[in-house]
């Protein structure tokens, strides 16, 4: 009965070798960044879009979230890298391979 209900609930029930095997595949497919450890996955992500040129709105756009949003992610990764401005993050990426 819990698992009809959860199935009711929208939840997804699964036996302990399928959610084993899940964990395993995601676990194996997860992107790995080795550069800039002190970056959070977000944070690569957007690094990432700005060594390809993105402005904070488009960023935005692709992501789904605000703006400010992006400005803050963008403020936090400068900090983080030590660098001023979006050129020397962006040169920063290039040279560890971001773009």
């Amino acid at each position: 009965m819990r698992a009809i209900d959860a199935v009711g609930r929208g939840e997804a029930i699964f036996s302990p070798s399928i959610a084993e095997r899940l964990l395993a595949y995601f676990a194996r497919n997860r992107p790995v960044t080795t550069a800039f450890p002190e970056l959070t996955e977000r944070e690569h992500e957007i690094l990432a879009l700005i060594a390809h040129g993105r402005t904070n709105e488009q960023i935005a756009a692709q992501l789904v979230v605000s703006i400010k949003t992006v400005r803050n992610h963008v403020s936090t990764i400068f900090s983080k890298l030590q660098v001023a401005d979006r050129a020397q993050a962006v040169v920063r990426a290039r040279e560890a391979g971001l773009s």
